[in-house]
């Protein structure tokens, strides 16, 4: 009986620790996989995730770039630039809250994929830049940033890289146009592409240029 006592007063402290270890690498886990600034899933988790999302369902995929970014960082300092990050990825995360994933991509790129009907993706692309470019408040004042998303609606098999190349495109045709919400018809690539993606894009050429 003792020593059964005493295997059980070893064990306790031994389970806790190894309950506590286990709930610390869960929560670097899930930090890892989260952007700092913006609080949302990085691009890594995000396509696993919506890859298997696409594969199974129907869904909107959008791609949002922030109009004015640059401007707002050289006014206001690089802070400022911060906390219209995060104001992004707050509202971000409650559009998909309930439904649907969102991903910082980089930068000032962010991406979505929403459980929506193709006839509902133009209402979800309006509603959703109305939320993005109202005013945020930093150190006491009211500031603001643009957006300009692209959205296309798939149907369940559709590959992500080409849904999200298919997006920016649409991206590319509102920021073309000042800015608001375009939504692509179908996936059929309309741009030239330079290693996987839209020619034009930063990074595509040795001259570089973005959008």
């Amino acid at each position: 009986m003792n020593a059964t006592l005493t295997a059980l007063a070893t064990a306790g402290p031994l389970a806790a620790g190894w309950s506590l270890h286990t709930l610390r690498l869960h929560r670097r886990i899930e930090a890892a996989r989260r952007d700092p600034l913006t609080g949302l899933p990085t691009r890594a988790w995000f396509e696993a995730k919506a890859r298997r999302w696409l594969a199974r369902s129907a869904a909107a995929v959008l791609v949002i770039d922030l109009d004015g970014f640059k401007a707002l960082n050289d006014a206001y300092g690089h802070a400022a630039g911060d906390a219209a990050l995060a104001h992004t990825g707050h509202v971000l995360a409650d559009c998909v809250r309930h439904r649907g994933l969102a991903a910082r991509l980089g930068g000032d790129e962010f991406a979505l994929v929403l459980p929506t009907s193709a006839h509902r993706v133009r209402f979800e692309a309006s509603r959703l830049h109305a939320w993005l470019v109202r005013p945020f408040d930093y150190e006491g004042r009211e500031l603001s940033v643009g957006a300009s998303i692209g959205a296309v609606a798939t149907q369940p098999g559709a590959e992500l890289s080409t849904a999200l190349r298919r997006a920016d495109e649409a991206m590319y045709a509102a920021k073309q146009t000042g800015g608001g919400h375009f939504v692509a018809l179908g996936l059929t690539l309309a741009l030239p592409a330079v290693n996987g993606r839209r020619a034009g894009r930063l990074g595509t050429s040795a001259i570089g240029g973005e959008r």
